[in-house]
């Protein structure tokens, strides 16, 4: 008996430190998961809208992190409208499916009749916009099923002079509209992903290396004067 308790009483103390060590990883994970969920939280978020309806939804965002943009901006929407048919794009991919990518041509992300419905809230949110904020669009049409889901490219685009900067989040993407269907697995009502793009400018000379972010924007003000058109001040 007494050779007994001793190990019973080691086999005891080391069933509990089992526990402990499984509960503190527990521990270690959930909160691991809470400060995740709250990092993906911050991003930036709408603080005012310029215009929505059915066809186009354009609101003004506030940026988590300093971005020092020269807004607000004085762009008409023929000038913008030169900009904006001016970029193109491709999905980012991974090897090997990139070899394959590179050999498609890049796609136009806007059609004139997105243009000219876009461009003229998009030049009235320019001139509204602060230094630490960011104009966010969305264009919108019906989708294959109208009663389910409805057809959206979305980005947004902001000015650090000399540069005109664009972000491509979703190309013809099918969003739901129904919130009710969230359990559905048939039918998930939830938001695709931004997805992954590679933006062009042509011309390319115009498409350049902002320095104060690391990211390419275009040299807006020098590609309009090659296009002539006159330039807002």
């Amino acid at each position: 008996m007494s050779g007994q308790e001793p190990l019973e009483k080691s086999a005891a103390t080391t069933h509990k430190q089992i526990e402990q060590l499984v509960t503190a990883a527990i521990w270690v994970i959930l909160i691991g998961g809470l400060l995740s969920l709250f990092g993906c939280a911050r991003m930036p978020y709408t603080v005012r809208t310029v215009h929505e309806d059915q066809r186009v939804v354009v609101t003004i965002q506030r940026e988590i992190m300093p971005a020092e943009y020269t807004h607000p901006v004085q762009l008409s929407a023929q000038e913008l409208t030169q900009i904006l048919s001016s970029f193109s794009f491709r999905e980012k991919q991974r090897l090997p499916l990139r070899w394959f990518a590179e050999e498609v041509p890049p796609k136009s992300i806007f059609r004139q009749d997105e243009l000219k419905a876009l461009t003229t809230f998009l030049a009235e949110a320019l001139q509204k916009v602060g230094p630490e904020e960011r104009v966010h669009f969305r264009v919108l049409a019906p989708g294959m099923n109208p009663a389910d889901e409805r057809d959206t490219t979305a980005g947004w685009i902001a000015v650090r002079d000399p540069y005109f900067h664009l972000t491509l989040e979703h190309f013809h993407a099918k969003f739901p509209i129904r919130s009710a269907e969230l359990w559905d697995l048939r039918y998930p009502a939830i938001p695709p992903k931004p997805g992954n793009f590679l933006l062009y400018f042509e011309p390319n000379r115009f498409w350049s290396s902002d320095p104060a972010v690391d990211e390419r924007g275009v040299l807006y003000r020098d590609f309009l004067k090659s296009a002539g058109l006159p330039i807002s001040k």
